[in-house]
Formats: structure tokens, sequence, C-alpha cells
């Protein structure tokens, strides 16, 4: 079994949910409520996403999750779906919604981990079981599936080191542009990438940027630029594809050719790695994880074990022991794009090798 990720909580940060009624209660796995009780294929699911900047919620992880719970529920399960647009307060309002409509569980890939902490003790005071998806949400959650994202960051590291060379030395100054404070996530990216890279590069500037947005992204790499000066910048640490993107454009702009890293596989940034602007991405493959979520997510709804489905254990800071599915990712560069994104039917040869992009792809085979 891999190592469980744990997010280590300041003692000040313990909780006490007394609300609850009982401690089994208060660990999300209490047998009083009403969804525990033992249910067929007839079950009520709902699934908050929290953005669609990223291509991924809705073309990805949207669907395949969609398309799991019903087969598992033999097309019987009826699924209420909203996107928060990255807003907390929204997504707050989302799972008042959800309590509303008496869902029999909640799969949940939250705004701001610690915000909707309150949302899901309400969710669980109401009978429902609460799956965090993809970011490990704060309060009494039953199940959690992601992708072991320390493993993520030092993945990326490695691979700009890769890129680098010979110029991998302490000499040599990246610039480091991480996600979201908001998102724990972002935070495991970044210990992992820095674990990686402390005592091999110099991080000449590092930035955490908000609601992961290009548009941020692009401004603190025209920050850095202006900062650490267009011809001391080694390479740079991007956190996910959709940053890379503004990233690139700044470095573009200034005449700047470094390798960059990125994340999530998004065709765009497949198209740049083929292109060779951008070095590589994290290839996380959404199918296991998806499935892992509605997998969790009907038998908590049935009042079934997860035994059989989550092999890992989790710990927030308000939580600990969350049984878990953490599935493991691929750096992704030029030389394997066959071999993952196409070979798993995330993309074809001709959703990558438009117009632009077809002299760059007949170099690297893509045909």
């Amino acid at each position: 079994m891999r190592r469980a990720a744990v997010v280590v909580a300041a003692g000040a940060m313990a909780v006490t949910l007394a609300a609850c009624g009982s401690a089994k209660e208060s660990k999300g796995g209490g047998s009083s409520s009403s969804s525990s009780a033992k249910k067929g294929d007839n079950i009520k699911v709902g699934l908050l996403l929290p953005e669609n900047k990223t291509a991924r919620y809705e073309k990805f992880d949207r669907p395949l999750i969609e398309k799991k719970i019903k087969e598992l529920t033999n097309g019987k399960a009826t699924i209420s779906y909203n996107n928060a647009h990255q807003d907390a307060n929204l997504q707050a309002q989302q799972v008042d919604t959800m309590i509303t409509n008496k869902v029999d569980v909640l799969i949940v890939d939250a705004v701001d981990a610690k915000a909707i902490q309150n949302s899901v003790q309400k969710a669980v005071e109401a009978g429902i079981k609460v799956v965090a998806y993809d970011r490990l949400a704060e309060g009494p959650i039953s199940a959690y599936t992601s992708f072991d994202n320390e493993k993520v960051g030092e993945t990326q590291g490695q691979a700009l080191l890769t890129a680098l060379g010979s110029k991998a030395n302490k000499s040599s100054k990246i610039v480091m542009i991480n996600g979201s404070v908001t998102d724990p996530n972002a935070a495991q990216f970044k210990a992992g990438a820095h674990k990686v890279l402390n005592d091999k590069v110099t991080v000449a500037k590092e930035y955490d940027t908000k609601e992961w947005s290009p548009d941020n992204a692009n401004s603190e790499m025209e920050a850095a630029i202006s900062a650490v000066g267009k011809n001391n910048i080694a390479g740079v640490y991007s956190a996910n594809d959709g940053m890379a993107g503004g990233i690139i454009t700044a470095l573009s702009a200034a005449g700047i050719k470094v390798p960059v890293t990125g994340q999530d596989a998004e065709l765009a940034g497949v198209q740049r790695i083929v292109a060779g602007t951008q070095y590589m991405s994290v290839y996380k493959p959404y199918a296991p994880e998806a499935d892992a979520a509605a997998e969790m997510a009907v038998a908590l709804a049935q009042g079934k074990s997860l035994d059989s489905v989550a092999k890992d254990k989790v710990s927030s800071g308000s939580q600990k022991d969350v049984p878990s599915v953490l599935v493991p990712v691929t750096s992704l560069t030029k030389d394997n794009i066959k071999d993952t994104v196409i070979k798993d039917g995330i993309y074809t040869v001709s959703d990558i090798c438009t117009a632009d992009y077809k002299a760059a792809c007949d170099k690297l085979g893509l045909k």
C-alpha cells in the first residue's frame, strides 16, 4: 500500500464535532443516519465540482463519475450536479441545496478545503455521507480519493532537473509558480517540488497563485522576469498546465525559452509539449480517480463497507484515518505521449496534431 498522505494540523486546529451526537458519527461513519440504511440502486447522489477554468472538470471528471455511478446502479441513480465557478460561498449554497434535496451521498471537490468544513458538518448532520474528491476537504468526511499529491510535486521537480541537465546546480535560478493557497493539494505539490529542488537549484522568486488563474500566473511571471532578469532564469516550475500557458506567454514576450513544468495533461499543455514550449506535464489518469469516487459514494449510499475499495488512509486537520484511494501519476513528456494520453483514449492524434502542430507531430512520429 502506498504511504498515506498526512496533513499535519496544529493543535489549535483540533475540533470537537459534538454536534454529531457521538464519537462514531463525528468521524463521518455514524450508523444512525438515514443515508447509512441499506438501500438499493435508487439512490440520490450530489456532485459538486469547484471550477471550470481547468478543462479537466467538465471534460473528464464529471462525465466519468456520472457514467460510473450509472453503471453501478443499473442506471437507477439520480445525480444532481453543480459547478461552483471558483466561488466558495456559492459552493456552500450548493451544499445547502443538496441537503434540501435530500441526497443520500455527496461527492464534493472543494473550492476552499477549510471553508467547506461547516457545510460538510451540516450535510453529515442531515444524514448525508460526504466523499471528498481530488482535494481533501475539512470536516467529517467518510471517504477521499485523489492522487499522491506530494509525489506529483516530486515528479514535476525531478522533470525540471532533468530538463536543466548540466544547469541543474545552485548557480541556476528558477521561478516557482504554485497553485492557490485555498487548495490543500497546492501545498502538497509545492512541498514535493521543494523536496527535489532544494539544494539543487536556487529558487529566485516564488508565488502562490490566486484561483490557479493563468492570467495571475502571467502577471507573476512578468514580475519575476523584471526582478530576476531575463537572462538569469534557467527554468520555471508551474504547478499546472493552465498556469503554464500564461507563464509561457510572458516568457515568449520577453524572448525567453526555458523548460516549464505543468500538470493535468490538458490538451493545450500536450500541444505545447509537442511544440517544445512546455517541457512536461503530469498525467493523472482521471478514470481511476473518478471510478473510486463513484464506487465509494454508491457504497456509502447503500450502507456498504468501503474495505474492498479504499486501501489507503489519509488524515486532515479535522479528520483522522479517512478511507482513501490514492492514484499514481506519470511524468508526461514528448517521449511518451503515445503511451499515455493517446493509448488511454484521452486524446486522439487528430485532437493533438491540428494544423499548427502537424510539423512538430510528424517529427515525433505522431501520425
